[in-house]
């Protein structure tokens, strides 16, 4: 383990890189009307993803970070989900086509919220707008507390086939931090639910870095996980921004770990997951050595998308809901975040783009090559410079950044590509960061490297 790099480099705060440039840079000069135009440019023969974003949760984690809010009552989701089914219809009227989705993803919050049959109207509106090809991944995240037995059939009579269980940590003291009591038996009841309905892939979430963590507790948590044997599991390291999710402020910062013990935590997950079988891939994720991640990461197709690590190769990604992010082949479009301004544009019959990001070929060129860094830990900075046209020597925008990284022993370059070391490979975020165009006019608060 290299607790002295974490110690170094930790503090720094970083994008995630699960796009490029990152939201932050998205302004209104990209409108409605540009969305429009790049749906109608698009191809039959392109194939597309769609990610729905539902903002509603029966109570709040006070660690979260996502745009939600919490209801006790149906209503408001099903008023909600009825936009969702105008933005769809909206997006395949305007493109004109029924556009061929190889994915489906829908996101929150807790998608589960909806009633099975609000949730099944939705899927069926979706496969009316678009051709969803028979092999599509049809991918729900779950919160397993509130997973009712009728709602886990409904998951598998809509053909969903993957999905992502809110898991966190198992140590009760942990979840009293978060406000998130969630017992192993609830978790282990929403799995065999959900394997009987005939869901068979199966994603846990943990996070690392939370208040009163500890490595012991965190491999507790992973033994806990593996008897349940989920073919991914995705670890990532709390972002605690208080100024910006205002309900963090009930977390006392001097519970956190600091950036070794978060170092500390995330490294003794990895090594039990390892243990038991699974393969790292990239930063975060872990799969089954026959899952389709796996297998992507090690034919070297993995790629990077808002959801994190995927084998999706989509051209374009289709966003429907409030808050929700679209990249089409000329740029990047975000919805309305608040609920409200989402289903006031929609129900006029209007798109609720707000703000985007027209790429340049600068920005392509610097994509590729963040991206290939995340997903493989390396980079053919020749080979991937002559294919945009560009001089290899200006790849590299903060020179001193990755003198110091070589220094360090994090990353070795020769005449063509750029290694990370593997026992280095928790610091990828500050390597890509050095091929960042945009940070250093970045005024954004984002997480900590470590």
């Amino acid at each position: 383990m290299r607790s002295d790099l974490a110690k170094s480099y930790g503090q720094d705060r970083l994008p995630r890189y699960t796009s490029y440039p990152t939201a932050p840079h998205f302004s209104s000069s990209v409108r409605e009307t540009d969305y429009r135009t790049w749906l109608k440019s698009l191809r039959v023969e392109q194939r597309a993803s769609i990610y729905l974003h539902v903002p509603f949760c029966r109570s709040l984690c006070w660690h979260c970070g996502c745009h939600t809010s919490v209801t006790k009552r149906n209503e408001p989701i099903a008023i909600y989900a009825a936009g969702l089914r105008t933005e769809a219809y909206l997006v395949g009227e305007t493109i004109g086509q029924r556009l061929s989705i190889s994915h489906i993803h829908f996101g929150g919050g807790t998608p589960t919220v909806m009633t099975p049959e609000t949730f099944a109207d939705l899927v069926g509106t979706l496969r009316y707008s678009f051709l969803v090809r028979p092999d599509a991944e049809l991918a729900v995240e779950i919160d397993p507390r509130t997973l009712t037995e009728p709602m886990a059939e409904a998951l598998g009579y809509c053909g969903v086939n993957r999905v992502s269980l809110g898991i966190q940590s198992f140590d009760s003291a942990v979840q009293r931090a978060i406000n998130r009591p969630q017992s192993f038996e609830q978790t282990a009841t929403s799995v065999e639910r959900l394997r009987r309905a005939g869901v068979g892939r199966i994603n846990f979430d943990l996070i690392y870095g939370l208040p009163l963590q500890t490595a012991a507790s965190c491999l507790d948590t992973v033994a806990k996980c593996v008897q349940l044997r989920p073919d991914r599991l995705s670890v990532f390291g709390y972002a605690h921004i208080p100024s910006f999710k205002k309900h963090q402020r009930k977390i006392d910062s001097a519970s956190l770990p600091n950036s070794v013990e978060r170092y500390l935590q995330s490294e003794t997950i990895a090594e039990a997951l390892i243990d038991a079988g699974y393969v790292r891939i990239g930063l975060d994720h872990f799969a089954l050595p026959d899952d389709a991640l796996a297998l992507a990461s090690q034919e070297g197709t993995l790629r990077r998308n808002f959801q994190g690590y995927t084998n999706d190769s989509a051209d374009a990604l289709v966003g429907l809901g409030a808050s929700a992010i679209g990249r089409m082949p000329q740029g990047f479009v975000q919805n309305a975040v608040a609920t409200k301004d989402y289903l006031a544009r929609i129900t006029d019959d209007r798109f609720a783009t707000v703000k985007g990001y027209l790429l340049r070929e600068d920005d392509r060129f610097r994509a590729e090559i963040i991206e290939r860094l995340m997903c493989d830990m390396t980079v053919d900075l020749a080979h991937i410079s002559r294919r945009h046209g560009r001089d290899p020597t200006l790849a590299i925008v903060d020179r001193s950044r990755i003198d110091s990284l070589i220094a360090d022993g994090v990353v070795t370059m020769d005449d063509e590509r750029l290694y990370v070391s593997d026992d280095a490979r928790f610091l990828v975020r500050s390597v890509a960061s050095a091929f960042d165009a945009h940070l250093a006019r970045s005024k954004a608060t984002h997480s900590r490297a470590v």
